[in-house]
């Protein structure tokens, strides 16, 4: 198969995945760690949260339960639920009260935006995949929102599923300096991530974990961050 049949079966996979999560849903605990370090690299601050996750409808929904161990009061609960809302806003997301895609961000409009190749075959946790690496299309694809213009700067591999074509992991790279809202927020200009995905049952694919390290400019000072992630306990809603 060519890279582009590949991507198309991924595509069709992720649009149909609402059906095959039946009508209730998963839900799952998820633990994310961000430390920003200073400049030889010392962490400054460490925050550990973690989530209850409800996946239904094709949709995710996040509900902070503790940060740093401890359980979140109202006004981190109400903090969280403002910073989802203006980071959606941003990306051009859909409004507050709707969950978001990050389970199938793999959209006909976003690979439009990337040539794909066929890199290889390999095997990944003892599954075969096909090995795709994806670069923006050139000219560049117009820009509508922050987003648009972070996903012209980046590039990487997918490993994809041979049996069910779904994204087993995903490599990505920032390609050159991207700046946030004019310049005048920041800039981001480094960003390695990586984000795997595991079967947990019978065609059913979830995000498991994901490591990200981030340099960048915030307003005037230079900043470094790196997040981990790890989703474990899924389990269907009764």
């Amino acid at each position: 198969m060519s890279a582009d049949e590949v991507i198309q079966k991924a595509v069709a996979r992720a649009q149909r995945a609402p059906a095959r999560f039946g009508p209730k849903g998963y839900t799952y605990t998820k633990l994310t760690v961000t430390e920003e370090l200073d400049a030889t690299g010392k962490i400054k601050e460490r925050k550990e949260r973690v989530y209850e996750v409800l996946f239904r409808s094709g949709e995710t929904y996040l509900k902070l339960l503790q940060i740093n161990g401890r359980p979140t009061g109202d006004t981190e609960m109400k903090n969280q639920s403002e910073n989802q809302l203006k980071l959606g806003q941003l990306l051009g997301q859909p409004k507050a009260g709707k969950g978001d895609n990050r389970e199938n961000f793999l959209t006909p409009d976003l690979v439009a935006r990337f040539d794909f190749t066929l890199a290889g075959q390999s095997s990944l946790n003892g599954r075969p995949t096909y090995q795709i690496a994806f670069r923006p299309r050139t000219p560049e694809p117009s820009v509508h929102h922050i987003l648009d213009r972070l996903l012209n700067r980046i590039s990487g591999t997918l490993w994809i599923d041979a049996q069910e074509f779904e994204i087993a992991q995903a490599d990505i790279q920032l390609r050159s300096e991207v700046d946030l809202l004019w310049g005048v927020a920041g800039s981001l200009k480094k960003m390695a991530f990586t984000l795997v995905r595991t079967r947990v049952a019978d065609g059913v694919w979830f995000n498991t974990s994901s490591k990200g390290d981030f340099e960048g400019r915030k307003l005037l000072d230079s900043t470094r961050i790196k997040t981990r992630s790890r989703s474990t306990n899924f389990r269907p809603l009764a």
